[in-house]
């Protein structure tokens, strides 16, 4: 967005929404007070920035009843900018966990300062997104150049809004705030902001024009061109880039979150074309889980939006799944800090909630992922390993019995809730199937992804178990689980006596091994780059140094994403 800011005078807060920014609110001065106040008036042209979170980045809250049912004083289910709440849940049950967590009683704990869903009479829609602000990043009578369109309007004028207001109406409250902050303020900035009169943005001018993206981890073999400061100008010239979160219910499944999110996109597009705006599309940012959102909203039998969608940004996908999903869910989250606590520090804690959430079963190796990914090793190497035959929803998820199936029914319904069974799982474990065939080959044609490719970031790629001591049983298949202390250590002993002896009171050791392969400590290099092989990407950014809830508060992942931004709206074609 262009504007003439350095004009002197009083800047009056830019109001796109009334009658497509004519309006402002002038403001009386003393007669001897001479100087103007200065109307910016924003370009005609929009193109909405939005930004999908990953799994538990977007904020939930909980029905009515199931409030009631735990006896809490509010309706938050989730939200981690919250730290009162979120520890809180250090110290809850499975079963607990379970009734938080229900798909079936949750939702997206929205921003409505009039309908004020807080399930708490003493806490307005405001004061639950107190945390939540526009970081212009500029001081002093520099302030403007932080997203002009982000300035506060003056108080006592007829419908005033803060900055903070403003910024949560775009959905900035509904997601990770304390992790997206620095990624929405940054878009709203680069591109809002940029280039006011004859201001030059530092920033841009020295972390971006000119600057060979290989800096930032890009594959050579896309020969991605820096971009001059001259483009960079054109390339925002005449429009303006509203930056908009849209959370989903991270529970549930990533169609339905697809096919919802992409009716909030067609909604905003006519919302901005219904104030005198030319509004055609929008640009998606995603992060993790998000990314699957995002494929189902382009999807044509789901969401169905790839003509309204002028690319897309990928973040730390999970393109093909992730290993580190089973390892959770049999073992809980690694680390002995408060965060894993949270999460689920115990395999029965995190099987409670993602055992019953079809969003989190989607996070599994899909049948791209290939063949082998589940290891049974000794002192000598790998004795065993699945799937076999391609196909891990029946050779592990749901393989019945089996001490290495990723479901152990003593953890799925703590609860008791009515109807949630092993049956219910494979259910879901069916359509999640489906679902992966489904997107497989989906990316929209101007797509760029960004991800860890760092050997230091040790993630589960294969998940080993691995045996102790010297034995031999006929059927590893046949094992049986004597004592599971569900972080990862098993004792194990055959049904009956084998051919060479073992069976009977003979314990078998086996112990789930630490992560070996490349990553972001969560997605594996491997299912990353399933991107990169899959042909459809204009670019493609390798990188290191971050882990993957964090990757958006990386310098190379923040330069990356403003550099795609700008190689993305330069593809915009507007219509007559």
């Amino acid at each position: 967005m262009v504007t003439n800011q350095n004009r002197p005078g009083y800047k009056l807060p830019t109001k796109p929404e009334e009658r497509g920014g004519n309006v402002a609110q002038g403001f009386t001065t003393p007669t001897q007070d001479r100087t103007p106040q200065v109307h910016s008036i924003p370009p005609k042209r929009v193109i909405p920035i939005i930004f999908i979170p990953g799994i538990m980045g977007s904020n939930l809250r909980m029905s009515a009843d199931r409030q009631a049912r735990m006896k809490k004083e509010n309706n938050i289910a989730w939200r981690p900018d919250n730290l009162r709440e979120t520890l809180s849940i250090a110290n809850d049950s499975a079963a607990e966990r379970q009734l938080r967590f229900d798909p079936s009683t949750t939702e997206l704990d929205v921003y409505d300062p009039i309908a004020n869903d807080t399930g708490a009479a003493s806490e307005t829609s405001d004061m639950r997104n107190g945390n939540i602000h526009f970081s212009s990043q500029y001081g002093g009578s520099w302030k403007r150049l932080g997203g002009p369109l982000l300035q506060p309007d003056r108080a006592g004028s007829p419908k005033a809004k803060t900055r903070d207001q403003k910024t949560r109406e775009r959905g900035w409250g509904e997601v990770f705030f304390g992790s997206y902050r620095t990624i929405l303020s940054e878009c709203e900035i680069r591109l809002n902001g940029a280039f006011s009169g004859s201001f030059n943005d530092i920033y841009l001018m020295g972390s971006i024009a000119g600057v060979d993206p290989l800096q930032w981890g890009a594959v050579a073999d896309f020969r991605l061109q820096a971009i001059d400061e001259s483009t960079l100008r054109a390339v925002v010239k005449g429009c303006w880039f509203p930056v908009h979160a849209m959370g989903y219910n991270w529970l549930r499944d990533n169609m339905e979150s697809g096919i919802k999110t992409a009716m909030r996109v067609k909604d905003l597009i006519t919302k901005y074309q219904d104030q005198g705006y030319q509004c055609q599309k929008v640009i998606l940012i995603t992060h993790s889980m998000g990314g699957l959102v995002a494929r189902a909203m382009i999807h044509p039998k789901m969401g169905n939006i790839s003509e309204q969608v002028l690319g897309i940004i990928h973040g730390v996908m999970p393109a093909i799944g992730a290993a580190t999903a089973y390892k959770r869910m049999r073992s809980g989250f690694e680390g002995d800090d408060k965060a894993a606590e949270i999460l689920g520090a115990i395999g029965s804690h995190v099987t409670a909630v993602l055992g019953n959430s079809q969003g989190g079963l989607e996070l599994l190796p899909s049948q791209a992922y290939g063949n082998g990914w589940l290891e049974l090793a000794n002192e000598k190497g790998v004795i065993q390993s699945w799937p076999k035959n391609g196909d891990p929803y029946e050779e592990i998820y749901k393989a019945d019995a089996k001490w290495y199936s990723l479901l152990r029914v003593e953890w799925l319904n703590p609860a008791e809730v009515p109807g949630r069974n092993l049956k219910r799982s494979y259910n879901l474990l069916d359509r999640a199937k489906e679902f992966h065939n489904q997107i497989f080959e989906t990316y929209h044609e101007n797509s760029y992804a960004h991800y860890g490719a760092d050997a230091t970031g040790h993630t589960w790629y294969k998940v080993r178990w691995k045996f102790q001591g010297q034995f031999s049983v006929d059927d590893f298949d046949s094992l049986i689980i004597v004592k599971d202390n569900e972080t990862g250590l098993l004792n194990l002993k055959p049904p009956k006596k084998s051919s060479s002896g073992a069976g009977g009171d003979n314990l078998i050791i086996s112990n789930l091994q630490s992560p070996t392969d490349p990553g972001d400590q969560t997605v594996p290099v491997f299912s990353a780059d399933a991107q990169l092989r899959s042909g459809k990407f204009k670019g493609v950014f390798r990188q290191t140094g971050y882990e993957h809830q964090a990757s958006y508060s990386n310098k190379e992942v923040i330069a990356a994403t403003i550099y795609c931004l700008y190689k993305i709206i330069e593809t915009m074609r507007w219509s007559k």
